[in-house]
Parts: C-alpha cells; sequence; structure tokens
C-alpha cells in the first residue's frame, strides 16, 4: 500500500467516523442543544475529510471548494462551546450575548467560505506519488485566519469554563484541551504544504481518533454507555497490538528461514502462527481486561463475589428499615462515600439536584425502579457500581415486599383463627356465668330493698359486661337497610337516662343511611353512656349530636363538655380494648363502637380541634359497601 492510498483510506475513514458520529449524537442526545452543535461539528469535520477524498480522486474543483469551507467546523465547535460552558456557575451575561450572535459568526463563516470561492483562495500541488493535495494561495489568509481565530475564541470560552465550573464538567473541559492539542498536531501536516514543506502528513494518518476522543471526552460524564464501548474498544486495540507485535516478530523469524512471501508458508507453519496468537490472546485477555477497566472505571470492582456477597445480606432484612440500613452500608463500603438510600417517588426532571450521593428507589406500575440523585460529578466508576447496585436493590425491594405481604396474609389468618376461637371460649363463658347470675337474682329476692338494689346494680353490670365481651369477640352479622339517622337516634336519646345532661341533635330529616340499624344504635348508645358519665357531674353537661353530608358520605359528630380525654389515651390507643379510665367500665365499649364502624366501611375519630372538650367523629359510607342486590345479610369477622 502506498502512502497516498494510505492518506486517502484515513481521510475516507475520518470522513465515515463523522457522519456516524453526528448521527450517533443526533440520536442519543435528541433535546440537548450543545450535542446536537458537536454533531454539527462532526459532520463539517466528515465533508473536510471528504474533500481531501475527492481531491485525490482527481476533482480538484470540487475539492477545493470543500476544503475551503473549513471556517464552518471552528463555528460549530464555538456554538458547542458555549453551550456546553453556559450553565450553572458559568452562566453569565457576556456568554449568552455570544450566544445570541452566533447566527452572525454562521453568518460571517459563510462569507468567508464564499469569498475563498470567489478569490481562488485555494489550489492544488502534486505531491504523494504525483496525487494532488490542498494549499492556500495568497487570497487564501483571510481563510486561514478566521479559521484560527474562531478556534481559538472557543477554546477561550471553554477555557473559562474550566476556570469557573467544578467536578466532571472540570474534568470534561481539562480532557477536550488535551485532545485539542492531539487535533492540533495531527492537522500540523495540512498547512505544510502551504508553507513550502514537502514532507508527507504523517500525523494525519490518525485523524479519525481525534474525533472520537472529543466526543468521549465530552459525553464520558452523561451517557454511561460510551464508558462500556470505550472500555471495549480500548481492549481490542491493546488486542490487535499485541498480535501485530507478534506477527512481527514471526516474520522477522521466518525470513531468517527463508520465508519470502504468504504463499510459500507451509500450511505447519501457519497452524503454529494460529495456535501461537490464541494462546497469547488467551494468556493476556483476563490481565488487560481487568487493566482496562481500571483506567475506564477507576475504582468499580465489580465480580461475581460481590454481587453474591450483596445479594445474601439484602435477603436478611426482615423489614425496610433494616433493608436500607444494609443497602447503605454496602453501597457507602464500596465505594468508600456515604450514600443515603431513600424509599420514596422522584421525579426524573428533579433527580439530579441533589447535593449529596443518594440513591431513590420506589414503586412504580412496572416494579420497583431507581435513581441516581446527586451523582453528576462522580466518576464512571462509581456510577457504575451504582447502576449495578441499584438494579440488585430494586430487586431486593420486591422480594421483601411480597414477603411482608405474605407475613401479614398470614399474621391475618392467625388473628381470625384466634377471634373465631376467642368467640366460641366467650360464649361458653358467657353460658357458664349467667346460669350463677340468674341463681344469685332469685336468692335476692328477698333479701332488703336496700341490699336487693344494690344486688341488681352489679347484676346488671356483670350482665353488660358479658354482653360486651360477646359482641367484640365474635362476628358482626349485618342486617343492611334503609335507616333515617335522626330517627334512629332520637329513640336512644329520648328514653336514654340523661341524668341531667341536656341533649341537642341537629340532625336532617333527609340522612338516610344504608346500614344495620341495630348495630348503629349499639354505637350511638356507646358514645351517649360515656358522654353522660363524665358530664353528670358537670354542673350544666351538654351534649350534642350533628350531621352533615359530603358527596357520598355522611359526617357525625358527638360532642360533650365533659373533661377532656387525657393524652396517654390519644390516638389508636383509645380505641383499644380495656383501655379506659371510667369508674365500672369494662373498657370494651370504644372498642366495639370501632368494629361496627369499621365493618360498615367508614371511620371513626378522637377530635381535639373543636370548641368542644370531647368530640367523636364518625364518617360513614352513605350507601354500604356491603350491601347488595339480594342479599341484605352479611358477615363480617
Amino acid at each position: 500500500m502506498t502512502l497516498s492510498l494510505l492518506f486517502e483510506v484515513a481521510m475516507l475513514v475520518s470522513s465515515v467516523c463523522g457522519f456516524l458520529v453526528a448521527a450517533w449524537l443526533l440520536w442519543r442526545a435528541r433535546k440537548q442543544g450543545d450535542l446536537q452543535a458537536l454533531a454539527g461539528f462532526a459532520i463539517m469535520m466528515a465533508i473536510w475529510c471528504f474533500g481531501h477524498v475527492v481531491l485525490f480522486q482527481g476533482y480538484e474543483t470540487v475539492g477545493i471548494h470543500i476544503i475551503l469551507a473549513n471556517p464552518l467546523m471552528p463555528t460549530f465547535f464555538l456554538h458547542f462551546a458555549i453551550r456546553f460552558v453556559n450553565s450553572g456557575a458559568a452562566k453569565e451575561v457576556m456568554l449568552d450575548r455570544l450566544l445570541q450572535a452566533i447566527p452572525w459568526f454562521y453568518a460571517t463563516s459563510l462569507a468567508v467560505v464564499l469569498q475563498s470561492w470567489w478569490m481562488g483562495a485555494g489550489d492544488s500541488i502534486g505531491t504523494l506519488d504525483t496525487r494532488s493535495f490542498f494549499i492556500f494561495t495568497d487570497a487564501g489568509t483571510w481563510n486561514l485566519a478566521y479559521t484560527v481565530l474562531t478556534g481559538m475564541l472557543a477554546h477561550g470560552v471553554l477555557l473559562f469554563g474550566w476556570y469557573r465550573h467544578s467536578g466532571n464538567k472540570k474534568r470534561s473541559i481539562l480532557a477536550m484541551f488535551g485532545v485539542g492539542a492531539w487535533g492540533l498536531l495531527l492537522a500540523t501536516s495540512f498547512v505544510f504544504p502551504s508553507f513550502g514543506i514537502s514532507w508527507f502528513p504523517y500525523p494525519m494518518l490518525l485523524l479519525p481518533t481525534y474525533l472520537l476522543l472529543l466526543v468521549y471526552a465530552v459525553v464520558r460524564y452523561q451517557i454511561l454507555s460510551v464508558n462500556a464501548f470505550a472500555n471495549r474498544a480500548l481492549l481490542w486495540v491493546a488486542m490487535m497490538l499485541v498480535i501485530l507485535c507478534l506477527i512481527a516478530v514471526i516474520s522477522v523469524v521466518s525470513g531468517r528461514v527463508g520465508l519470502q512471501a504468504l504463499a510459500d508458508v507451509p500450511s505447519w507453519q501457519l497452524w503454529l502462527y494460529s495456535v501461537l496468537m490464541l494462546v497469547m490472546s488467551a494468556l493476556i485477555y483476563q490481565p488487560l481486561n481487568r487493566l482496562i477497566s481500571r483506567v475506564i472505571y477507576p475504582g468499580a470492582v465489580l465480580n461475581e463475589t460481590v454481587l453474591e456477597v450483596w445479594s445474601s445480606q439484602l435477603k436478611e432484612a426482615q423489614d425496610w428499615t433494616q433493608l436500607i440500613g444494609i443497602g447503605e452500608r454496602l453501597l457507602s463500603s464500596q465505594i468508600r462515600q456515604n450514600v443515603d438510600i431513600r424509599l420514596d417517588s422522584v421525579d426524573e426532571k428533579q433527580a439530579d439536584n441533589g447535593q449529596t450521593l443518594a440513591l431513590s428507589v420506589f414503586r412504580s406500575e412496572s416494579g420497583w425502579r431507581f435513581l441516581l440523585i446527586g451523582w453528576n460529578d462522580a466518576s464512571p466508576g462509581m456510577r457504575l457500581t451504582a447502576e449495578v447496585f441499584g438494579s440488585l436493590f430494586s430487586t431486593s425491594c420486591g422480594l421483601l415486599e411480597r414477603s411482608l405481604a405474605l407475613a401479614v396474609a398470614e399474621r391475618k389468618r392467625l388473628d381470625e383463627q384466634h377471634l373465631v376461637e376467642l368467640g366460641s371460649l366467650s360464649a361458653a363463658m358467657a353460658h357458664e356465668l349467667r346460669n350463677p347470675l340468674n341463681i344469685i337474682a332469685m336468692a335476692a329476692y328477698d333479701s332488703p330493698p336496700e341490699t336487693r338494689q344494690h344486688i341488681q346494680t352489679q347484676l346488671k353490670r356483670a350482665d353488660r359486661l358479658v354482653s360486651d365481651m360477646l359482641v367484640y369477640s365474635g362476628g358482626l352479622t349485618l342486617q343492611i337497610s334503609a335507616t333515617p339517622l335522626r330517627a334512629l337516634v332520637k329513640s336512644i336519646v329520648a328514653p336514654a337516662q340523661l341524668e341531667g345532661v341536656s341533649c341537642e341533635v341537629n340532625i336532617a330529616e333527609s340522612i338516610i343511611l344504608e346500614a344495620d340499624p341495630q348495630r348503629l344504635q349499639q354505637v350511638f348508645i356507646n358514645l351517649i353512656d360515656n358522654a353522660v358519665a363524665f358530664s353528670r357531674n358537670q354542673p350544666d353537661g351538654e351534649l350534642c349530636i350533628e350531621a352533615s353530608m359530603n358527596t357520598d358520605s355522611v359526617v357525625i359528630h358527638v360532642h360533650n363538655n365533659g373533661p377532656a380525654i387525657d393524652d396517654s389515651l390519644q390516638g389508636e390507643a383509645l380505641f383499644q380494648p380495656f383501655m379506659t379510665k371510667r369508674a365500672g367500665g369494662s373498657g370494651l365499649g370504644l372498642a366495639i363502637v370501632r368494629r361496627i364502624v369499621d365493618a360498615h366501611g367508614g371511620r371513626i375519630q378522637h377530635r381535639t380541634d373543636t370548641a368542644w372538650p370531647v368530640t367523636f367523629e364518625l364518617i360513614l359510607p352513605q350507601h354500604s359497601v356491603h350491601s347488595s342486590v339480594g342479599n341484605p345479610s352479611h358477615d363480617t369477622k
């Protein structure tokens, strides 16, 4: 292969690489203006390299016109540099104005190109085996000067960005300066003929590497897959270099034994060469793979052992808190930095605005997912580790979720079994207790009136305790029917022994519930009984029952002006069984009330934000969630 043909192949490869890189950038970063401008730079470089190929093929006029369009290359690069730098800490009014002037730079570049065409700023000379090579004429001074000045301005913008930015952005700009120096070294041979230096442009043979390295320097911290590609590419380059060296050594040895051409090589020798190359490849593959992985992903040591340790330890978590703790410890230990793991929902648009390293794991419709927060300045190796760990942690979240769901189902089954057993035991105890109570009641019939009255009071209390125990431990059978709420409450209040407590009922006649009237009556009896027990000692004891309708529910408030409930009984503790400070109370009243309300699909809570000392709020659905046509009776355990 002649030198001229080698140069032509290098230009053609550079042109193809430029178009492929531009297409990849436009496809991968459709919404990023800086990468779109970089894609324009890649296209112009591809066209410029193709101009040399056209010139080599004898189409001198077309090739010279294409090469003279080179001012557009630094213009696209200037556009890219401004968009890349003008963000965050480096955002400046000066850069905004420069960005607004970019159309004028494009227009000026186009004018310089047209002027160069018109003035004949380029020509060709015969070099490289009598093939044509481009040179600038005296009229091309403006073209060359404008190209150099625009490129200097673009690198000045990058220098300003390097001074103002930090983290990965600063490292990317530094890498771009290094690649720029490499590109300048390669392009030096382009101007040699223009200055009368008759030296073959060997550096331009490596021009395809310039564009690839430039793109890699820009996007390696933005698109993780680029690093994976670079990892594989660098590995294969290293392997090819080793094989080439091996072939060169074999060629030298073969020449000494009289091997003049490949066709004269015996088959056993070719077989020997292949075996040697395969053995050498097998020996150096793993060491080179580890070395190049550390170059591309420094600090990332991921293997089957690490993944197995992660998986086994995450499986040991019994709840969410423990899972988060294990996850934070494993990931922080692996990357040697503190990492927060969060179980929440995150807006993907804001995912990169965090100030600390965090892994956000959340439940979506498609399953458990994760997002990296605050990893902009992390190295590619750290990000790779976090990506792998996030995927494994998301899987562990799904496993723990299913495990907890099974545990809840099992606990519910055991609770239901316990209630059935407790109901049977309560029924047997009630039967056994009521028989001696009846005997005591009959035996007290002939006792003195005062003694008989005292015995009757205690017998009623015992009977109430037995009834409450049966209601709480047994099943609830709801007989659903249309129930006028005001009439039901009035029927309870009218005969009730309020013991001097005034009662006000503010319920509209139109409010009708689909509910079990007997169970609902039991709810109001318990609430009114409690209110009277605590308000009757007040000089002006008051009880107020009011109701209002929402869209599909009825809100009922039962107020009284008795003493406020102790803080120790607030919240869920108030509705637990046997939690009471009422003298003679069973502690099952409010527990029974909540069970009946829950069976109707409603809820009850104690309110402290009303004008009354004590307020219970009941929210019941207007249409029963349990009712169905033709089957008004439902059993709720």
